[in-house]
């Protein structure tokens, strides 16, 4: 099962070319980069763990670039997302997040239905990843 989260999450993985343009985009939009990474990729995790401080003074994508091989060769069986903030409303507003790394076994989520009273329902979903204890979600 592939996780769907983020722009770009029903198209191939992004080679570091196109990872680049999208750097280059954001920065000519003067949208600061953040470097993501977890092992918990639950929709409603929508604080993965930060690699380093978001980078608001780097203007070259190469840096950025560098900073996500950096967090990749750091954890490589975990995802890794690249979080773009907008700041023209006054506060950081995310205005783009993509997937750069995922592990090589994403086990997905269970939908579980729950019958309660008056014929209501309830879904959930649980993640396989988190059956495993933190750090050895994935691969090794």
């Amino acid at each position: 099962m592939r996780i769907t989260q983020g722009t770009f999450s029903h198209l191939p993985d992004l080679s570091d070319e196109e990872i680049t343009a999208q750097i280059r985009y954001a920065l000519g939009n003067g949208w600061p980069l953040s470097v993501e990474f977890t092992d918990d990729p639950h929709p409603r995790n929508t604080y993965w763990e930060m690699w380093g401080l978001p980078m608001f003074d780097l203007t070259d994508p190469a840096g950025v670039l560098m900073e996500v091989n950096a967090c990749r060769a750091a954890h490589p069986n975990t995802y890794v997302r690249l979080t773009a903030y907008d700041a023209r409303l006054g506060r950081q507003t995310t205005a783009l997040s993509f997937i750069v790394q995922r592990p090589a076994e994403e086990p997905g989520f269970r939908l579980d239905r729950q019958e309660l009273a008056d014929r209501r329902i309830r879904y959930t979903t649980h993640s396989y990843a988190t059956e495993r204890p933190a750090g050895r979600r994935y691969g090794s």
